[in-house]
């Protein structure tokens, strides 16, 4: 029993780190230590420690007696998406020449306000498809894509209806949210069943079959987080 307690110690340790990281993610404007130690139920002086060492290693910067997230999690967060994009290649092309219609990954910004297009595959036997930028942002609410990533986390209060029929069927439709007469699906990657940080989807002018679409979206999410 004793010889497990400076593990059991450590594991602790870290889920008090990343608790706190994910109370300064929902808090973006930064918050004092007993702020934080109020939202993480945790005394002040262990919020203290525990900010010292998130600052060492730059995920955690204090500005004034405010904490935010530091520049290290952006850093961490390339790291992801460089292999999110490279992991995803070969099934978002298939998926765009399987529908014959634009694919695309898309994450949440940092703040999670906004889904950003993080990479996009083209139908190679298409002549004419939709243009869907690399870097596009919109809101994280709006969109198949952004809706399908909310849709893949737990409900909160007060979202839209589009995510809680998304999550209910596995994936979202949607049309002309972002662009009138573009009509797109997608589904959301989840890893290990822990919460969605991305989707999977495609995006084409007037509607499809979506009882057609989905089931090809959902097997293409599913082999990208099995890839992860």
């Amino acid at each position: 029993m004793t010889a497990d307690r400076p593990g059991a110690a450590g594991s602790k340790t870290i889920d008090t780190g990343l608790r706190l990281l994910e109370i300064l993610k929902d808090h973006p404007d930064g918050l004092t230590i007993t702020q934080l130690a109020q939202l993480a139920g945790i005394h002040r002086n262990a919020v203290s420690r525990h900010l010292v060492a998130l600052g060492n290693h730059r995920l955690a910067a204090r500005v004034g007696n405010r904490f935010t997230l530091g520049l290290g999690i952006v850093e961490l967060n390339a790291a992801v998406r460089h292999r999110l994009r490279t992991a995803a290649s070969a099934a978002l092309q298939a998926l765009a020449d399987t529908c014959n219609a634009t694919a695309f990954i898309t994450v949440l910004d940092i703040d999670e306000s906004q889904a950003v297009v993080l990479t996009v595959a083209e139908p190679r036997a298409s002549r004419i498809h939709v243009t869907y930028r690399a870097g596009t942002r919109h809101p994280s609410n709006r969109g198949a894509s952004g809706i399908a990533i909310l849709a893949g986390r737990r409900p909160r209060d007060g979202e839209r209806s589009e995510i809680a029929q998304a999550r209910a069927a596995g994936y979202s439709v949607t049309e002309g949210e972002l662009q009138p007469g573009a009509w797109g699906v997608a589904a959301p990657i989840s890893i290990a069943g822990r919460p969605a940080d991305a989707s999977v989807g495609m995006v084409t002018i007037g509607e499809r079959d979506a009882d057609e679409i989905a089931p090809i979206v959902l097997s293409a999410a599913r082999e990208i987080a099995g890839f992860l």
